[in-house]
């Protein structure tokens, strides 16, 4: 059974930094096309934050985390991280980790959530000004 676990969300103050992790059971990532992250705001929809092609490591970005976020994986511990610096108040959120079996070359797929197949049970990130 495939399992997504992440970890190292919490309560940061603006421009501090944060490392999510994402630790794969069952499935080791390499195996999939593709693995995310999104993020979901209260009262918002959930949104595309960053993505991973396995093979290849090219990495994508929302516009509104580019500069600022890096996603990075590590075949060893099968773990896909979220480093986050500079945060601000909006990036406020439950982040989830994803991952998908589709092969997706365009951003319009990359960042549909609704291409992804396994999903994690999210971890808070506050941040506080």
């Amino acid at each position: 059974q495939v399992q997504l676990v992440e970890s190292g969300g919490g309560l940061v103050q603006t421009g501090g930094s944060l490392r999510l992790s994402c630790a794969a059971s069952g499935r080791t990532f390499s195996t999939y096309s593709m693995v995310g992250w999104f993020r979901q705001a209260p009262g918002k929809e959930r949104e595309f934050v960053a993505a991973i092609r396995w093979s290849g490591s090219i990495t994508y970005y929302a516009d509104s985390v580019k500069g600022r976020f890096t996603i990075s994986g590590d075949n060893p511990k099968n773990t896909v991280y979220l480093q986050m610096n500079s945060l601000k108040a909006e990036d406020t959120a439950v982040y989830y980790c994803a991952a998908s079996s589709s092969s997706m070359q365009t951003m319009s797929r990359i960042s549909n959530k609704y291409r992804y197949d396994y999903w994690g049970q999210g971890t808070q990130v506050t941040v506080s000004s």
